[in-house]
């Protein structure tokens, strides 16, 4: 009889969590951070993929565009 029980409260979309495990928390685990080892970590270079213009070339392009 649990059985139907169970299945009817899921058809009701209601569940059951589990409470062990982690439990969810609006404040960070700083232990964590503590024990992070930064020496594992890859080194990357950085790039720009879409760099903005300097001011010369916008002045450049003003002008073009006033002159067209």
């Amino acid at each position: 009889m649990a059985d139907i029980t169970a299945l009817g409260n899921e058809a009701m979309g209601v569940f059951s969590l589990p409470l062990s495990g982690p439990i969810m928390s609006d404040k960070p685990d700083f232990a964590e951070i503590e024990t992070f080892d930064k020496t594992k970590l890859k080194k990357t270079e950085t790039r720009e993929k879409n760099p903005l213009p300097t001011k010369e070339t916008i002045e450049q392009e003003k002008q073009s565009e006033s002159t067209a």
